[in-house]
């Protein structure tokens, strides 16, 4: 299905002759439905901004439905596997929403960008091919070679491009609509690399989620225009800004992932001429384009109309965001607009959204609370008035002055329930810090064929484990950081991202240049190990680097580490961006980085 750049403008952001649903759908092919009875749809932009393709929700579904009858006709049964490699661009969205019509599972699945190298690549697509038990996949013409090796001995019933299944599929069937207790896609989290695990999502867990979203999380309203780079293999993309946004009858602009790398600020330029109103990314996106914009990009800008600025996806660094705010504030962007989230896959996508308006609140925790050491109990201390400029209470117990900013997530949405519990298993009451247990509609299915991995995090009761640990406080969720990159030195607990923090406030390392993990060291102890992306090339520069950020880090948490200098862009990342910590440490343990440090 090759589409050339089309002459008609983009979509548009009104429609005064659709009434406004937020995702009260049974499933999401009655969402499309319903929106293509409207004017609205998504739109395809280029790295240098122009529009390349326009599609109405009208055209996309005529487009899907074929797509769905094809598969019908071709054979595939009901449930069975259709992988798409999630480019950013109508043929991902038309085979997307196609699979629907027939109840085929689409399984979204990075591009060989996302990686490190090729022959990583091929392994993970071949992995996660099986894992899935795909009957088939489409993929770009680009992938030939690539694909080629990865299928070998998988005897799929399809593999190709867009254009070639369309040409192979030359039987129609009839529609097989789904139910909303069918499942409706299957979601591989960015971690999910050496034993992937398909997330199993069904109808009405991605409606309930998308609904919370477009109405409680966001609140979705006219005038609103949604503007994203986020890939649709990830669940920000996938769900946040494609599903939900159809789902709500918004129109979108898309910029490809591996475009906005090249040219960040393209995001912004669209959400100012397209008067964008909603977006979300993680903190690394928002930090590239205050770092890469200059005086002339951004007089060109006006951001007075940005509504929300979503974050997520990662851990929220407050001094990242409010360093965008400061730049960007004279061409009307407001601090307020930042909506802190947390979520995860397991869930579809969001469990809790703070409240618009508030922008970003902190709590000061004492260090020694996050390390295990002395209970949350008392060691915060809530000020509802705070936002991106000042804190939320707490100035030290007994004069200890080692204090971490904790972000605020905001309030569950409706449908979800939450525990946090210690390492027992009990139940602890606000604020003490423990593990975020989570109930819901929301909730995954399973871990796709594999019931050992699901009964490891998902009891038969229906409570999750997301292992990630934090605290409640007055309803509010505070997300301190995942289990297992906890760093234990001598019996006490640190935090990966405090270490990491510390090593970047330091002149000459940016944001995303740290990965703090341990390695093994003498008598079975655990040795933190920070490792730091360096541009310099003089001996005597080096050194002092290696021996400032060991200090640094050690006035900051007390920990000795130690360090090695690694080349720029050798810190390994997973498909959605985030530090992979895990594999650096791997990386590390089996020789692969190119030590620079002496």
């Amino acid at each position: 299905m090759v589409h050339n750049r089309t002459m008609k403008g983009a979509t548009p952001t009104d429609d005064s002759g659709l009434t406004r649903r937020r995702a009260d759908f049974d499933t999401i092919v009655d969402a499309l439905e319903y929106a293509a009875k409207g004017c609205r749809g998504l739109n395809f932009y280029s790295s240098r901004g122009e529009l390349d393709v326009s599609l109405t929700y009208v055209e996309i579904r005529e487009r899907a439905e074929d797509i769905g009858r094809r598969l019908v006709g071709m054979g595939f049964e009901k449930g069975s596997r259709l992988a798409l490699i999630a480019e950013t661009t109508p043929d991902f969205i038309c085979h997307f929403l196609g699979a629907q019509y027939a109840s085929v599972l689409p399984v979204p699945l990075p591009l060989p960008t996302s990686f490190g190298g090729r022959d990583g690549y091929v392994e993970q697509l071949k992995r996660q091919l099986q894992s899935c038990q795909a009957s088939a996949i489409i993929s770009p013409a680009s992938m030939a070679e690539i694909l080629g090796e990865a299928i070998v001995d998988l005897n799929l019933r399809f593999a190709g491009t867009a254009d070639e299944f369309l040409a192979t599929a030359q039987d129609i069937g009839d529609v097989r609509l789904p139910s909303s207790d069918d499942l409706t896609y299957l979601q591989y989290s960015s971690g999910s690399t050496r034993f992937p695990h398909g997330i199993s999502i069904a109808h009405d867990a991605l409606m309930a989620n998308a609904h919370g979203m477009g109405h409680d999380g966001v609140q979705i309203r006219e005038g609103d225009r949604c503007v994203s780079w986020l890939p649709f293999y990830h669940d920000m993309g996938l769900v946040g800004t494609f599903l939900t946004t159809m789902a709500c009858q918004v129109s979108a602009d898309y910029l490809a992932t591996e475009d906005f790398a090249r040219r960040p600020l393209m995001w912004l330029s669209l959400m100012s001429r397209n008067k964008g109103t909603v977006t979300y990314g993680p903190t690394f996106g928002y930090d590239i384009c205050a770092r890469r914009v200059g005086p002339d990009a951004l007089a060109a800008l006006d951001l007075s109309g940005w509504r929300v600025a979503g974050i997520g996806g990662d851990m929220i660094r407050p001094e990242v965001m409010k360093n965008f705010a400061d730049i960007f504030s004279p061409v009307g962007f407001k601090p307020e607009v930042f909506v802190p989230s947390y979520g995860l896959a397991e869930c579809t996508l969001a469990v809790s959204f703070m409240p618009l308006g508030k922008g970003i609140l902190t709590d000061q925790v004492d260090e020694r609370v996050l390390s295990g050491e002395i209970s949350t109990e008392g060691a915060v201390a809530y000020d509802p008035n705070s936002d991106i400029n000042g804190h939320q209470g707490l100035h030290g117990l007994n004069g200890y002055a080692q204090l971490r900013d904790v972000v605020n997530c905001g309030k569950l949405l409706p449908g979800f329930e939450i525990e946090i519990r210690s390492p027992e298993g009990d139940v602890l009451d606000e604020p003490q810090m423990g593990r975020v247990y989570l109930k819901g509609i929301s909730i995954m299915r399973e871990y796709f064929n594999d019931p050992e991995a699901t009964k490891q995090v998902l009891s038969t009761d229906g409570w999750l484990d997301s292992g990630d640990m934090g605290y409640m406080r007055d309803d509010h969720i505070f997300i301190v950081g995942r289990a297992k990159d906890m760093i234990i030195v001598n019996g006490c607990n640190h935090w990966p991202q405090d270490i990491e923090w510390a090593a970047e406030q330091l002149d000459g390392v940016r944001s995303g240049d740290v990965a703090a993990v341990s390695i093994p060291g003498g008598d079975a102890e655990e040795v933190p190990l920070v490792l730091v992306q360096c541009r310099l090339r003089d001996h005597e520069k080096r050194n002092e680097l290696s021996e400032t950020v060991r200090a640094e880090v050690m006035r900051a948490t007390g920990i000795q580490c130690q360090v090695e200098l690694v080349p720029p862009r050798a810190l390994p990342r997973t498909s959605s961006g985030k530090l992979s910590r895990a594999k650096a440490r791997a990386q590390f343990l089996s020789g692969e980085f190119q030590i620079t440090s002496d």
